[in-house]
C-alpha cells in the first residue's frame, strides 16, 4: 500500500499529518492499522474500519482507490483526517487523478438503484468533501461537455452545495474544513464556463454556485466576474445570457449594502437595455431583468433610510427610462414579445417604485393609473371565462426553470399595486375609483370550478382554505384581502360603495338566472361573503342612514330565498354564514328562522360544506348574540346544537374538527345553566378527544379552552373536577414509555388552566391528589417541557392558594412550599438545560412576592443558583430574571469578582433583545432605579464597574465588505456602568415613543381629519370588525408594541396583577431624564451620548 498524506479540517496553521507506515490484511474486510505522526504530537495508532466492498473502487479485481475519514486526538482537541489509500499495480495514477475516479465512482454510486450501494456512496461521500480537491473535481465534472448527463447534474447539485457549506466561514451553513485559496481560484476559473452550457439544470446549479461564490468574493477576490457576465449578456447567445442572468438574479438577491453601490451602475444600465430590446431577448429573459431591477430599487431604499444620498446616485437617474419602458410594456397585448408572467414582473417593479420611491412617480402616475386599471377590468372578465366557470381554456406561460406561471400572478400584482397606493399619497385615488373597484373584487371573490371539486372531495381542505388565518393563498383571498384593507381606509365611502356594487351584482346574477345561466349563484355566494366580511361598516352606515341599501330586503329576499334553493351546497352554506353575521339588523323571529335552519344544516343528510358552513355560523351567532345580550334567543336551540356539533366531531378529524371544538367553546360561554346541564356531554368528550389526539397541539389547545370555560362556572367545577383530575393524575404518574410523547406535558398544562380559572379556596382534589402529582412528576423528569410546564403549574398553584399548599404536607412531613422550592432548585440546576429555565424568573418572583418572609434562608439559596444558572445561559430568554438582580450584590461570582460586574455584563449586553410589553417595562424602570441608586448613594461598587460601549468606526477604511470584517472584528469603546446605563435608558425612550406614536398615527387615520385639502383621507367611523383581520398586516415587532404580545401577556394574571404593568413607560421614562438633568453630574454623562441620543433628549427638551 501506498499511503498518502491526509489534511486535517482546521486551517493550515495548525496540524498536518504525515503517515509514516502501514500494514493492511486481506482487503476485502480486515481493517487497517495506520500509524500516523503529527506535528507536535506524539505518534499514535489507529485502527480504521473497512470499507464495505461496493466503496472500494474495485476496478478489474485492483483497488483503485480508498478514502477513510478518521478521527485523532491530539492536544485535546479532535480533528477529521482523510487518509487515501492506493493500490500499487502498474500504470497507478497520479495522486490528483485517483481523487478525481474515487469522486467519480461515488457520484456513480449515488445514482445506483441499489439503496445498500446508495448508501455507502453517500457515506463515502461525506470523506472525500473533507479533501481540498473535492471542489475544484466537482467543478471539472460539472462542466465537461465530454461526461455522462446525470454525473454532470449530480456533480452541479453537490457542487453548490458545497459552496454554501465550505466556502466562507463567516457562512450560516458553514462547516470545516474551508476551502483553500488555491482550491478556490480553481474553481473561479473553471466555473463561468458551465453558464454556457446547454442543459438548463447544469447551468442553473452552475448559475447558483457562480452567485453564491459572488456573494463572498465579489469584487476583492473575483474582480473580473462582472465583465465576463457582461459579455455573456451582450454575446447574443441564449445559453450564455440565460446563465448570464440566472447568476445575477440570484446574486442581486442575497446582495450587501455594501456591494450594491458597485453593482447597481453596472447592472441596472444592461438591464434596461435587455429589458427593452424586445426583438433580441425572449420574454422569460426580460422578466427576469425587471425582476432584478426590483430587487435592487427594494435594497437601495433601505439603504437610503440608512443614508441619505444612496438613491439619488445610484438608482433615482433611471427611474424615469425605466417608467416610461414599463408604461408602454403594460399597454401591449399578449403574444411574441408579453405575456401574463411579464406584465406580473412589470407590476412588481412599478409598485416597488411607487412604494419606495412616491415622490420620484408623481408625473407617471397619470399614464400608469388608467393602464393598471385596464389590466385589472379585463383581467376579471378572462379570469371568470377560465377559473371562475372554465368555460374557456387557457395555457399559462412558462419560466425557464420550469415554473407555470399562472394568471393569478398577475392578479395578485394587480392587489399588491392598489394595496401599496393606499400606504402613500396615492391614496385618495383609490377613493375615487371605490364604487367601480369594489363591483370588480366581488367578481375575483368568486368560488372556481377547482376549488369546488378541491372542497367537494375534501371537507378539511374547506375548512382550511375559507379560515381566516389560512396560510392558503389563492385569487379569492387576495381579493377578499384588499376588500377589508380598502374598507378599513375608507369606512364610509366602502359601505356606499359596497352597497351599490352588491345590489348592481344581485341584479346582473337574476339577469343570468332568468336566461338560464348555471353560475349565477357563484355571484350570490361572493357578494354574501363580502357583505359578511365588512358587516359592521354596512349595518352601521344603514342605521346611521349614510347608506342606501334594503336591508330587510337583502336578509329575506336574498339570503333566506337563497336558502330554499338546492343550487349549490356552498351557497346554501354561506347563506347560513351570512346570516349569522347580520342578526343586529334582525327581529327575534327572523333570527329564530334562520337558527332552525342552521341547527338542520348540522344533521348527516346534509353535504359535509353545509355542515361545516353551520358550525361556523353557530360560532357567528354566539358571538353576535352575546355582544348584544340577546342569547336567550338561542337557549331553545342549544341542547340540538350540543348534540350536532360532538356527532360532527365524531366523524371528522383535523380541521373540521378544530372548528367543532372551536365552536362548542363559545357554546358553552353562552348560559352557565345550560352548560351545568350539559357538563355530562361536554366533559367526557373533551376529555376523549384530548386523549385520542394528545400529539396534536391545536386540538390539546382547544381542549385547554373548553375546560377553562367549564373550570370558571361553578356548577361545573365539581364534576368536571371528578371526570377530569384523575385522568391527569393517571397521566403524570405513568411511566414515560407507557404514555404517548407530550401527553404529560399537556396534561400539566391543562390542569393550571384549571387551577388558574377556579375560584379559590381550591378543592380537595386539586390540592392532596393533583398538587403532589405534579410536583413530583416535575421533579423526577428529564423532559425540558414537562420541567417548564411543571414549574408554571406550580407558579399557579403559589399565585391562586398559597396558604393552602403551605399547609398541605405529605407522609414524609414536607409542604407544599418544600416541594415549591425543590422544583425552582432543578429548573435552576446549571446542569439542566437552560430551556427549563425559560419562565423560573416569573415562578421566583411569584414566590418572593408571595411568600418572601415564609422563604426564611431558602431565599439566599434561590439567588446563589441564579447566578449560576445565567453563567451558562446564552439565551435572552433565561435572562429575564430583572427584578432580582439588585439581590446578587453581595454574591460571588464566577470569576472571582463580585457577582455584581458579571450580571451587570450581561444585562447590558443584552438589554436591546428583552422582548415582551412586561419585560421591557420592568427592565427599563430596574435601570432608572439602579442609576438613581448609584448616584445618589455614590455607590463605588456600581461606580468602578467598566462596560462595552459604542462601537468603533474607522472612517479611512471605506466600504467594509466581508474579508474587510473577518480581518477586522468589530471594537467597543470601554465606558462606565452607570454611563452605560443612561445611554439604554435614552434608548429604551426612544423605542417607547416610537412604538406610541406608531399608534397614535393609526388612531388618527381611523378618527380622520378635518383638513379637506390634506392629502390623507377622511375616516369618521371606528375600526371595529376590520381590525387585524387583514391576512397581509404586517406586525410591528418593536417590543413595547402592545398588539404584538397582547395575547401572551394578558392570559396571565400575575403579570396583570404587578403595578409595572400599569404604568405609562414614556411618561415614566421622561420624567426621570429630565429629573436626571438636573444632577450635578449630567454634563460628565451628556458627553458620551452620539448624535442620535442627542436628538432624543432634545424631543422631550433636554
Amino acid at each position: 500500500m501506498q499511503l498518502l498524506e491526509g489534511e486535517p479540517t482546521r486551517n493550515n496553521n495548525v496540524l498536518h499529518a504525515n503517515v509514516t507506515g502501514a500494514s493492511c490484511s486481506q482487503a476485502s474486510a480486515s481493517p487497517m492499522t495506520l500509524v500516523l505522526n503529527l506535528r507536535g504530537a506524539a505518534s499514535c495508532s489507529l485502527r480504521v474500519p473497512a470499507l464495505p466492498p461496493c466503496v472500494l473502487g474495485l476496478a478489474g479485481g485492483v483497488w483503485r482507490a480508498l478514502l477513510y475519514s478518521i478521527e485523532v486526538f491530539p492536544a485535546g482537541v479532535w480533528h477529521r483526517i482523510c487518509i487515501m489509500a492506493q493500490g500499487m499495480p502498474p500504470g497507478l495514477p497520479t495522486v490528483q487523478a485517483g481523487l478525481r475516479e474515487a469522486l467519480l465512482e461515488t457520484l456513480s454510486g449515488i445514482l445506483s438503484p441499489g439503496h445498500e450501494v446508495r448508501a455507502a456512496a453517500e457515506e463515502q461521500l461525506k470523506v472525500l468533501e473533507v479533501t481540498e480537491e473535492f471542489g475544484v473535481h466537482l467543478a471539472e465534472l460539472t462542466v465537461d461537455p465530454h461526461g455522462a448527463l446525470a454525473i454532470r447534474q449530480l456533480a452541479s447539485v453537490v457542487l453548490k452545495q458545497y459552496v454554501e457549506n465550505h466556502w466562507c466561514s463567516h457562512s450560516e451553513k458553514f462547516r470545516l474544513p474551508e476551502t483553500s485559496e488555491r482550491a478556490k481560484a480553481a474553481i473561479r476559473q473553471l466555473l463561468p464556463r458551465g453558464l454556457r452550457e446547454s442543459i438548463s439544470k447544469v447551468r442553473s446549479s452552475v448559475a447558483y454556485a457562480v452567485s453564491a461564490i459572488a456573494h463572498w468574493d465579489w469584487p476583492e477576490a473575483w474582480p473580473q466576474l462582472f465583465n465576463l457576465l457582461m459579455e455573456m449578456l451582450v454575446s447574443g447567445e441564449v445559453n450564455a445570457v440565460h446563465g448570464a442572468m440566472r447568476v445575477l438574479t440570484e446574486f442581486t438577491r442575497e446582495v450587501t449594502d455594501t456591494q450594491m453601490p458597485l453593482v447597481a451602475p453596472v447592472i441596472l444600465p444592461e438591464m434596461y437595455k435587455i429589458f427593452t430590446m424586445s426583438e433580441v431577448y425572449g420574454i422569460r429573459t426580460r422578466s427576469r431583468a425587471v425582476e432584478i431591477f426590483t430587487t435592487c430599487a427594494h435594497m437601495i431604499c433601505t439603504m437610503e433610510e440608512m443614508e441619505k444620498g444612496v438613491a439619488h446616485a445610484l438608482i433615482l437617474p433611471v427611474i424615469q427610462q425605466f417608467t416610461e419602458a414599463f408604461v408602454q410594456a403594460l399597454q401591449m397585448p399578449d403574444g411574441p414579445t408579453s405575456d401574463s408572467g411579464l406584465k406580473m414582473e412589470v407590476l412588481k417593479a412599478v409598485t416597488a417604485l411607487v412604494k419606495n420611491f412616491p415622490k420620484h412617480m408623481v408625473s407617471s402616475m397619470q399614464q400608469i393609473l388608467p393602464i393598471v386599471w385596464n389590466t385589472l377590468t379585463e383581467s376579471a372578465a378572462f379570469y371568470v371565462r377560465t377559473e371562475v366557470n372554465d368555460t374557456e381554456e387557457i395555457e399559462d406561460p412558462v419560466d425557464s426553470d420550469g415554473e407555470v406561471l399562472g394568471f393569478e400572478n398577475l392578479v395578485f400584482s394587480i392587489f399588491e399595486f392598489v394595496h401599496t397606493l393606499l400606504e402613500n399619497k396615492f391614496k385618495g385615488t383609490v377613493k375615487k375609483a371605490l364604487p367601480e373597484l369594489i363591483y370588480y373584487i366581488i367578481l375575483y371573490m368568486q368560488i372556481t370550478e377547482e376549488q369546488i371539486k378541491v372542497w367537494t372531495a375534501n371537507p378539511q381542505q374547506f375548512v382550511e382554505d375559507e379560515d381566516d388565518d389560512t396560510f392558503s393563498y389563492t385569487v379569492r383571498i387576495a381579493a377578499q384581502d384588499l376588500l377589508l384593507a380598502v374598507s378599513s381606509e375608507f369606512q364610509n365611502e366602502s359601505a356606499v360603495a359596497l352597497a351599490a356594487a352588491a345590489t348592481r351584482h344581485f341584479q346582473e346574477a337574476e339577469q343570468i338566472k332568468n336566461q338560464g345561466g348555471e353560475h349565477w349563484w357563484k355571484v350570490h355566494e361572493a357578494c354574501l361573503l363580502a357583505l359578511g366580511s365588512v358587516k359592521s361598516i354596512l349595518t352601521e352606515g344603514v342605521q346611521s342612514g349614510r347608506v342606501q341599501f334594503d336591508m330587510p330586503g337583502f336578509l329575506t329576499g336574498v339570503i333566506l330565498a337563497d336558502l330554499n334553493l338546492s343550487v349549490s351546497p356552498f351557497l346554501l352554506g354561506r347563506s347560513l354564514w351570512a346570516a349569522s353575521r347580520f342578526t343586529a339588523a334582525m327581529s327575534p323571529e327572523l333570527i329564530q328562522q334562520f337558527l332552525q335552519a342552521t341547527v338542520s344544516g348540522l344533521h348527516d343528510n346534509q353535504p359535509p360544506s353545509v355542515r361545516i358552513s353551520a358550525v361556523r355560523a353557530i360560532w357567528g351567532y354566539c358571538d353576535q348574540l352575546k355582544i348584544s345580550e340577546s342569547t336567550h334567543v338561542l337557549q331553545p336551540f342549544l341542547p340540538s346544537i350540543v348534540d350536532g356539533l360532538i356527532h360532527l366531531a365524531a366523524q371528522f378529524t383535523s380541521e373540521v374538527l378544530n372548528l367543532v371544538m372551536e365552536t362548542l367553546c363559545i357554546v358553552c360561554s353562552v348560559d352557565p345553566v345550560f352548560t351545568a346541564n350539559a357538563e355530562s356531554k361536554i366533559c367526557p368528550f373533551t376529555i376523549a378527544i384530548f386523549l385520542k389526539y394528545s400529539n396534536d397541539p391545536v386540538v390539546a389547545s382547544l381542549a385547554q379552552d373548553i375546560f377553562k370555560e367549564l373550570a370558571q362556572i361553578e356548577g361545573c367545577q365539581s364534576a368536571m373536577q371528578m371526570r377530569l383530575i384523575p385522568t391527569l393524575v393517571s397521566i403524570m404518574q405513568a411511566p414515560p414509555e407507557k404514555i404517548p410523547s407530550g401527553l404529560c406535558a399537556t396534561s400539566i398544562d391543562i390542569l393550571t388552566t384549571v387551577v388558574r380559572n377556579t375560584k379559590p379556596p381550591l378543592s380537595e382534589l386539586l390540592i392532596c391528589q393533583a398538587f403532589p402529582a405534579v410536583a413530583q412528576c416535575t421533579l423526577r423528569t428529564d423532559d425540558n417541557t414537562i420541567m417548564q410546564n411543571g414549574g408554571e403549574c406550580l407558579r399557579a398553584y403559589v399565585s391562586v392558594a398559597l396558604q393552602q399548599i403551605a399547609q398541605w404536607q405529605d407522609d414524609q412531613g414536607h409542604s407544599g412550599l418544600w416541594y415549591v422550592m425543590q422544583v425552582v432548585s432543578q429548573l435552576l440546576d446549571p446542569r439542566t438545560s437552560e430551556f427549563t429555565a425559560t419562565f423560573v424568573g416569573r415562578l421566583v418572583s411569584t414566590l418572593i412576592s408571595k411568600a418572601g418572609r415564609e422563604l426564611g434562608e431558602n431565599l439566599d439559596q434561590i439567588l446563589r443558583a441564579i447566578l449560576s444558572k445565567m453563567q451558562q445561559a446564552e439565551t435572552l430568554s433565561v435572562m429575564q430574571l430583572e427584578p432580582l438582580l439588585e439581590f446578587l450584590c453581595s454574591l460571588p461570582g464566577p470569576t472571582g469578582k463580585p457577582a455584581l460586574e458579571f450580571v451587570m455584563s450581561e444585562w447590558m449586553s443584552r438589554q436591546h433583545l428583552f422582548y415582551g410589553q412586561y419585560e421591557g417595562k420592568v427592565s427599563s424602570v430596574a435601570l432608572c432605579k439602579i442609576l438613581q441608586f448609584g448616584i445618589t448613594m455614590d455607590d463605588k461598587r456600581l461606580q468602578d464597574i467598566k462596560v462595552k460601549g459604542d462601537e468603533i468606526f474607522d472612517l479611512q477604511e471605506g466600504i467594509r465588505t466581508r474579508s474587510k470584517t473577518s480581518r477586522n472584528p468589530q471594537r467597543f469603546t470601554t465606558i462606565p456602568l452607570l454611563v452605560k446605563i443612561y445611554k439604554l435608558i435614552v434608548n429604551e425612550l426612544s423605542s417607547v415613543i416610537e412604538a406610541n406614536a406608531t399608534r397614535n398615527t393609526e388612531e388618527e387615520w381611523a378618527q380622520g381629519n378635518d383638513d379637506a385639502n390634506d392629502m390623507w383621507e377622511d375616516e369618521d367611523d371606528e375600526d371595529e370588525g376590520l381590525a387585524g383581520q387583514l391576512l397581509s398586516d404586517i406586525i410591528s415587532c418593536n417590543k413595547f408594541d402592545e398588539d404584538y404580545y397582547e395575547d401572551d401577556e394578558e392570559d396571565d394574571p400575575d403579570v396583570l396583577k404587578d403595578p409595572l404593568y400599569q404604568i405609562d413607560l414614556q411618561t415614566y421614562l421622561t420624567e426621570f431624564l429630565q429629573q436626571f438633568a438636573q444632577q450635578p453630574c449630567f454634563s460628565a454623562f451628556s458627553n458620551h451620548l452620539n448624535d442620535n441620543e442627542r436628538r432624543i433628549l432634545q424631543s422631550i427638551g433636554i
